[in-house]
């Protein structure tokens, strides 16, 4: 029976290959020296800190054109509250969505449900599997599913015949 799956998976290297480039043009900026402007990623947490809320949106502004240069949607980030640090400094933690969360893959599964199409969604960890007799039906399950979710890049993977 034919089948997918529906992910959201970001590529961890080329996100963490887009923060470094993202702290070598911080340490090379002119309005930037001399401020403890700093990015890094330690897992699936990327930490932005800087002088000012104007300077952590800038440095935000820099990793977001990296990460587009390098096909990673910023879909992904789940952008923190800025938070204060000792002195005059201010940080903000943004986390890269890894997976599915429960309550996104019963919106899913409740989308293909209503829609009538005769496919099956069930939810798979943290990912959701849809089933159907016909291509077609899972064809255009995934357009629904990316019409109906657009604020999730969603991608569709294990593609079964």
């Amino acid at each position: 029976m034919p089948s997918f799956d529906t992910v959201c998976e970001a590529e961890l290297t080329e996100v963490k290959n887009g923060v470094d480039n993202t702290a070598k043009e911080i340490a090379t900026r002119f309005d930037f020296k001399g401020t403890s402007a700093s990015v890094e990623i330690k897992d699936k947490e990327i930490t932005l800190i800087g002088d000012a809320d104007f300077q952590l949106s800038q440095i935000k502004d820099v990793l977001n054109n990296k990460l587009t240069k390098r096909n990673v949607d910023v879909r992904f980030l789940d952008i923190g509250d800025v938070q204060k640090v000792g002195g005059d400094k201010v940080k903000q933690v943004i986390k890269v969505r890894n997976g599915i969360e429960s309550d996104v893959a019963k919106k899913i599964q409740r989308i293909i449900k209503d829609s009538k199409i005769k496919v099956q969604a069930a939810i798979q960890g943290d990912a959701v599997r849809v089933t159907g007799a016909k291509r077609d039906d899972l064809q255009a399950a995934m357009a629904l599913i990316r019409k109906e979710i657009p604020d999730l890049p969603l991608s569709f993977n294990n593609f079964r015949d």
